[in-house]
């Protein structure tokens, strides 16, 4: 594969900023160089140092002054929702049963699943996502699907097939043992090959049955170093209709606990109307909350608080949640995350966003050896960020000054405008868009 040297300004994290001006917590060259080979990062420094250790035929790409960083990455998203984005409702389950449940029984069609993966890679690789985790639909060939086009891309990708048995239309319901076989086909199918990951996906408690529970439970005993994903108190109302269904549990968190389905590698979204109780379960199973802001504000949801989810000890992600979520975009995900916690009375730093689109999202994942971080040895998915992309944007820098400043200028006005070029393993990936 080519060898490309990137030059530009750097940045890495190396931890969570612990304050606005934590200089220490990330590695930054403003004159850098990135050595990209074989799809990973062979060397970070100054421009000089590294291309020092290039090979003679290095392809040298300049993009300066723009700003290098790892790829964004998306633990929450649903493929199969690209054309129920912008979908008036007044709630989450009305907006499910009026919209969602209907566009999904259009995946059972081989090739508008397959048209509309291409497209959802598209619109990632635009936004300078190189890395998420997705929901398919219930349909086993829209799980091949996803994961041919991500194989055809090299991108980096989790998903699964959507586990649903009950409330909801009959030709988007499996059954238990349906479920079981067809995720363990699309297991023994898809991870480990090539880049792709596969999630146990039970879609959430109110649409499994018992029975099927239990198989996502054996699934995961089966399985142990996947993830798993599904939804956790959303919304009071299916909360309620959860603990209803569910009434030997103590609350919707034990619910998934009884089935065995709560572990470091749980990703549970949305996660905001929860006791003190649940959060010291899921602290004790060191599962991760996903909070999704723009979808949380688009239904009425509410308003994750993330100090009190970290108070407790636990890991947070933030996601995008396409399509109650209304845009693709991470940096547009955390300016809304940014709000949300300015209404909660907490404070998110400039740093702590950017910190939280890269190798944040990748902790919470466990996945910072492979993604998350421009390391030497990490695979080299990358995203150029341009802070001049708008007018406006261009403005506004005249009064820039540091680099916190220019993060933020970029959270607040910047969408896929923003993202001059992305690298997937080390080869652009916005030139090979479908469209």
């Amino acid at each position: 594969m080519t060898a490309r040297l990137l030059r530009g300004r750097l940045l890495s994290f190396t931890r969570k900023p612990e304050a606005a001006d934590d200089h220490t917590s990330y590695r930054y060259e403003d004159d850098g160089g990135l050595l990209m080979q074989d799809g990973r990062i062979k060397a970070f420094g100054s421009f000089q140092s590294v291309k020092a250790k290039a090979p003679d035929d290095v392809v040298i790409v300049d993009h300066r002054p723009h700003l290098i960083m790892p790829g964004f990455i998306d633990p929450h998203i649903h493929y199969p929702q690209m054309q129920v984005v912008g979908s008036y409702a007044g709630s989450l389950l009305e907006w499910l049963n009026t919209y969602t449940f209907i566009e999904e029984q259009r995946f059972d069609d081989e090739i508008h699943s397959a048209r509309i993966a291409g497209r959802f890679f598209d619109e990632l690789v635009r936004h300078g996502t190189t890395t998420a985790v997705a929901y398919c639909s219930v349909h086993r060939s829209s799980a091949d699907n996803f994961f041919a086009e991500a194989s055809r891309r090299n991108l980096r990708m989790i998903a699964g097939k959507v586990m649903m048995d009950r409330n909801a239309p009959d030709a988007l319901t499996d059954t238990p043992r349906s479920s079981y076989e067809d995720t363990q086909h699309v297991i023994d199918r898809w991870h480990g090959r090539g880049r792709n990951l596969v999630a146990i996906t039970p879609r959430f408690a109110i649409t499994s049955s018992p029975e099927q529970m239990e198989m996502a439970g054996a699934l995961a005993r089966r399985n142990p170093d996947l993830h798993i994903q599904t939804h956790l108190s959303e919304n009071k109302a299916e909360i309620e209709f959860a603990c209803e269904l569910y009434p030997s549990a103590k609350d919707y968190t034990d619910i998934y606990a009884r089935y065995g389905l709560l572990g470091p590698r749980t990703l549970l979204g949305h996660a905001i109307h929860l006791s003190d109780r649940e959060l010291g379960a899921l602290a004790a199973a060191e599962a991760v909350p996903v909070s999704c802001p723009t979808s949380n504000l688009f239904l009425g949801s509410g308003l994750f608080d993330l100090r009190r989810v970290e108070k407790a000890g636990l890991r947070a992600a933030f996601a995008t949640d396409i399509g109650g979520g209304t845009s693709y975009s991470m940096l547009r995900t955390m300016d809304e995350a940014y709000k949300v916690q300015q209404l909660a009375g907490n404070r998110m730093p400039p740093l702590e966003s950017a910190w939280r689109m890269t190798r944040g999202n990748a902790d919470a994942l466990g996945l910072t050896d492979r993604i998350g971080t421009l390391d030497e040895g990490s695979e080299a998915d990358v995203v150029v960020l341009d802070a001049q992309a708008t007018p406006a944007m261009a403005l506004k820098m005249e009064r820039v000054t540091t680099l916190s400043e220019e993060l933020f200028l970029m959270q607040t006005m910047g969408d896929d405008r923003t993202i001059r070029e992305v690298y997937v393993a080390g080869e652009p990936g916005k030139s090979v868009l479908v469209h």
